[in-house]
C-alpha cells in the first residue's frame, strides 16, 4: 500500500531514488560502451579501464589531436548545424499534419466564449488571418460542445474550413462526444477525464484502488476513442504538471515522472483500441519541469514504439517581454534537440500576439522561415551611422517580404564577413558612405541618404520585390 502524510512522501522519495539510481546505472552503462572506443570521457574516469585513463605524453597528444577532434565532431549530433528532429508518425488534424515529416505546426486558443457563436467565430478567424495553424476552443459543458457545431458553418459559409481543437475537462465523456462531430481534434486532460474530488482525509491508495479507476478510465475512453477513430479525427492526450489525478500524486508524487506514468496510461488504453491518431503534451508553468517531462515522455515513448508527436508549451507563462522568454526558454532547447512537433507559446495577452512569438521562435533555429531574417551588429565606437535608426527604416520598407536574410552593419571591420551568408547587405563604408553588397559581393557606393532607396532598388533588381 502507499501511505499518506510523511510516510506517502517516504514512499514517493523512494520511488524518486530508485529511478534515479536505475537511470544512473544505465548511463553509466552507456558510458562505458562509450568508454570501450577510445574516446576520453569527463567524469567517468571511474569506469574507463586504467590504461586508457593515463595522462598521454605531449607527443601523442600532439599527434593524435587533430585525428581525435575530426572523429568525435563527426560521430556526436551534438555538433550538427542542421536540427535532427525526432522521427514520429503523422497526424492529420482538418487540413493540417503534425510530425516530424512536416513544419513545425503553430497553435493557439480563443479566449471567447464558445457560447458566444458570433464572438467565437470572429476569434477563431482572426486568429487563423494572424497565421495561427490550428486553433483551440474551450467546450466546458454540453451546450458548448453543441454550439461548436454553429460555429463550424459560419467559418465554413463566410471564411473557410479552419483546423479546430476542442478543450474537455472534468468528467466530459458525454461533451467530448457530443463536440468530437464537429472538431477535427479533442483534447483532453488525463487528470481530469475520470475526476473524483480528492479526499483531504485519505490516507491510504490500495492497488485494488488504483486498477479500478484505471478500468473507469478505460470504459469512459473506449467511446470516445472508437469514434474518433471512425472519423480519422485525432486525440491530444494533455497532460498539465497542476492537475494530475490524485492516485498519480501519491504513486509517482508532483513529477515529471508522474506526468509521463499519467500519459501512459492513457496511450496504452487508446493502442489496445487500435487508435494512433495522437498528439502527446506535458505542459508546466516552471520551464525546467516541462523540459524534464517532454524528455523523458519521448524516450519513454519510443522506448515501447509508440512515436507519437509532442506538443510543446510552457503553460501560464505570463506577458511582455517576460512571458516570451519565458516560454522560448522551455520551447526552444526541445526543439533542438529535435523534440516537438507544434508549438504554442500561452501569453496573458490578445492571443493574436502569441503567433509572432512561435514563428520567431521557429524561424531563430532554423526550422521554418516566415519573414525576413535581420543580421544587424550591436553597435560600437566604430558605427559609421545611427544603426538602430537605419535598421528600423530597413526593416519598414522589407519586413513584407519573405525568404531573405538581409543584413545592416555598421562598419567593414567585421561587417562583410559576418554578413556572408545574408542575401544582401547594408554595410558602413566610410563616414556618409554605404556599399551594397548582393552576397559576399559589393555591387554599389551610394550616399548615406540614399542608401535604404538603393536597396530596395537593388532587390528589384533581382526580382525579388514584392509590393506591400
Amino acid at each position: 500500500m502507499v501511505q499518506g502524510g510523511s510516510l506517502h512522501r517516504q514512499h514517493r522519495q523512494h520511488l524518486t531514488n530508485k529511478r534515479v539510481r536505475e537511470a544512473q546505472g544505465s548511463s553509466h552503462a552507456g558510458w562505458r560502451r562509450f568508454a570501450s572506443s577510445g574516446v576520453p570521457v569527463t567524469g567517468f574516469s571511474e569506469t574507463i579501464p586504467s590504461a586508457m585513463t593515463a595522462a598521454p605524453s605531449r607527443t601523442d597528444a600532439a599527434a593524435s589531436a587533430g585525428h581525435g577532434a575530426a572523429s568525435i565532431e563527426a560521430s556526436d549530433t551534438r555538433f550538427d548545424t542542421v536540427i535532427r528532429r525526432r522521427p514520429t508518425r503523422s497526424v492529420r488534424v482538418g487540413d493540417i499534419w503534425i510530425g516530424s515529416n512536416h513544419p513545425v505546426v503553430v497553435q493557439s486558443m480563443i479566449n471567447e466564449d464558445t457560447l458566444d457563436i458570433e464572438g467565437a467565430t470572429a476569434g477563431i478567424r482572426r486568429l487563423h488571418e494572424t497565421g495561427c495553424e490550428i486553433v483551440r476552443v474551450t467546450v466546458p459543458s454540453l451546450a458548448h460542445a453543441k454550439a461548436m457545431g454553429e460555429i463550424r458553418k459560419r467559418l465554413e459559409d463566410s471564411y473557410r474550413p479552419v483546423p479546430l481543437v476542442a478543450d474537455v475537462h472534468h468528467n466530459g465523456m458525454k461533451i467530448a462526444l457530443e463536440v468530437a462531430q464537429h472538431v477535427d481534434k479533442v483534447r483532453i486532460n488525463p487528470g481530469l477525464y475520470v475526476f473524483d474530488k480528492p479526499d483531504p482525509n485519505r490516507s491510504v491508495f490500495s492497488p485494488e484502488e488504483f486498477a479500478a479507476i484505471g478500468e473507469r478510465i478505460q470504459q469512459t475512453l473506449e467511446p470516445l476513442v472508437s469514434l474518433l477513430r471512425d472519423q480519422d479525427k485525432a486525440l491530444r492526450i494533455g497532460v498539465n504538471h497542476g492537475s494530475l489525478a490524485e492516485r498519480m500524486l501519491f504513486t509517482y508524487g508532483d513529477t515529471p515522472l508522474g506526468m509521463v506514468e499519467s500519459a501512459m496510461e492513457f496511450i496504452r488504453l487508446c493502442d489496445r483500441l487500435d487508435f494512433h491518431n495522437i498528439v502527446v503534451s506535458m505542459k508546466a508553468s516552471r520551464a525546467p519541469v516541462m523540459m524534464a517531462a517532454y524528455r523523458m515522455m519521448a524516450a519513454r515513448m519510443d522506448a515501447e514504439g509508440f512515436p507519437y508527436p509532442l506538443h510543446l508549451g510552457v503553460t501560464e507563462a505570463g506577458d511582455g517581454d517576460y512571458g516570451r522568454i519565458k516560454s522560448t526558454a522551455g520551447i526552444a532547447p526541445l526543439l533542438a534537440e529535435g523534440i516537438g512537433d507544434t508549438i504554442r507559446v500561452s501569453l496573458t495577452e490578445a492571443p493574436e500576439k502569441e503567433i509572432p512569438v512561435c514563428y520567431a521562435i521557429l524561424q531563430a533555429l532554423g526550422l521554418r522561415k516566415t519573414m525576413v531574417e535581420y543580421v544587424a551588429c550591436p553597435s560600437c565606437g566604430r558605427t559609421l551611422f545611427n544603426l538602430e535608426e537605419v535598421l528600423q527604416k530597413v526593416r519598414s520598407a522589407t519586413a513584407h517580404l519573405t525568404g531573405l536574410d538581409i543584413a545592416v552593419m555598421g562598419c567593414i571591420v567585421n561587417g562583410p564577413g559576418e554578413m556572408a551568408d545574408a542575401d544582401y547587405g547594408y554595410v558602413g563604408k566610410t563616414p556618409g558612405t554605404i556599399s551594397l553588397y548582393r552576397g559576399r559581393d559589393e555591387i554599389r557606393r551610394v550616399p548615406e541618404a540614399e542608401g535604404v532607396e538603393a536597396l530596395i532598388a537593388l532587390i528589384r533588381e533581382d526580382g525579388r520585390w514584392v509590393d506591400p
